[in-house]
């Protein structure tokens, strides 16, 4: 590629993989191939064994480096295993602190297997530096950041995580997984690691399970390609295929995705049987000021809160449109339980500290006409009992 600046939606199109330069195919090949004959004894060529590398996942890596504005891209066998392995940069006797309302996932790994290892933890609320940088200790090695978090919302004012980082020679971790490269570029306001679960909007077809990390320094880079090798969890190369693909159309989903997801949240908010939403997108929401200086949209992902569990089951019986599954950042729109399905490795207890009722649902907003989207929810939600005024704050 030359050095024009494109634009980010001219680069989805167009990048080093956009044409196989040995047949002049517009689609990237798919390399079946578990290993690489060596026509050298003493020189091998580039690749050996796909566990080490592949030219159809590299094309991928090569193309989620850019779009990150980093220096190396790695993709992994899930959002899990990218998070899994760059955690691995720890050693025993290495404390990280946490964003309090961080995936379930993440939470299972730090919780269940890092402490098996030695590794500490803390969580916090990381919209608030002070209690951050009061959490800060000798040891602490990485400071993990969701923003938007799962699955309120949360906002963390990223520059600012990332001058008490490096003002205590921490590395930062960002999982970027919900506004993509598209929204929000975190290696740009100085983050180390960019992790990706590629399975939601990068891929967009609920049809593949991939992870993707990103870093900027290239000796980090490194550094996480031996820990990626030397444990195997890497992507397949049908599945890292789905990914290019799906990232060719990344930014009119997401663009149309958002804005149905405004309009979705102005109307839940508005609703009487409504007890609150979660968006960034709304000028009430805490971290509105910060999202709009950090990233370019609020993204297409919101939460609310109905009264309870009852009021939940009422709601998923009859809404006819969503899917009621795990998973977001799809062509069809998401409905999700996070207390019973993104959390639920999450204890009870945990939850309610956090914020994750029995009554919060979370939506991702797929690519459905917004009003027939609306109109489903609207006529779901006269199926509820009342809530009381009082009990609304955006009422």
């Amino acid at each position: 590629m030359s050095n024009h600046n494109w634009s980010f939606q001219t680069k989805l199109l167009h990048n080093e993989s956009k044409v196989d330069h040995s047949t002049g195919s517009v689609s990237v090949p798919i390399h079946h191939s578990s290993t690489f004959h060596q026509f050298n004894v003493d020189e091998f060529g580039k690749y050996d064994y796909a566990r080490s590398g592949n030219p159809t996942r590299e094309a991928l890596e090569l193309a989620i480096a850019e779009l990150e504005g980093g220096s190396r891209g790695l993709a992994f066998s899930s959002g899990m295993a990218a998070i899994s392995t760059a955690f691995l940069l720890l050693s025993q006797g290495d404390h990280v602190l946490v964003t309090e309302d961080v995936y379930g996932g993440t939470f299972r790994i730090i919780t269940d297997v890092l402490t098996r290892f030695g590794i500490e933890h803390t969580f916090v609320d990381m919209t608030d530096l002070h209690q951050v940088a009061s959490e800060i200790r000798p040891n602490t090695k990485v400071i993990y950041m969701e923003t938007p978090s799962n699955p309120l919302l949360k906002v963390t004012d990223i520059q600012g995580i990332v001058n008490l980082a490096k003002a205590n020679n921490c590395l930062t971790f960002l999982d970027n997984t919900f506004l993509t490269p598209e929204l929000q570029r975190p290696l740009e306001l100085g983050v180390d690691v960019v992790l990706h679960s590629a399975t939601k909007f990068l891929a967009g077809h609920s049809d593949v399970l991939a992870g993707l990390a990103v870093v900027k320094d290239p000796e980090l880079g490194d550094r996480l390609y031996k820990l990626q090798n030397a444990f195997g969890a890497v992507l397949g190369v049908q599945d890292a295929w789905l990914v290019l693909r799906g990232l060719k159309t990344l930014h009119v989903r997401l663009q149309q995705s958002q804005a149905s997801a405004l309009k979705i949240a102005e109307f839940l908010a508005d609703h009487p049987k409504v007890v609150e939403v979660y968006y960034p997108g709304l000028s009430f929401h805490p971290g509105h000021d910060t999202q709009r200086y950090q990233a370019d949209g609020p993204g297409a992902v919101l939460s609310f809160k109905l009264a309870d569990g009852d009021a939940v089951r009422t709601l998923v019986e009859n809404v006819e449109l969503p899917v009621f599954a795990v998973s977001l950042g799809a062509v069809e729109s998401i409905l999700s339980y996070p207390a019973k399905m993104s959390h639920a490795a999450m204890p009870p207890a945990e939850r309610e500290k956090r914020g994750i009722s029995d009554g919060l649902l979370r939506l991702s907003v797929g690519l459905e006409k917004v009003e027939d989207l609306i109109k489903d929810f609207d006529a779901a939600l006269e199926k509820l009992p009342a809530v009381k005024k009082s009990e609304n704050v955006n009422v």
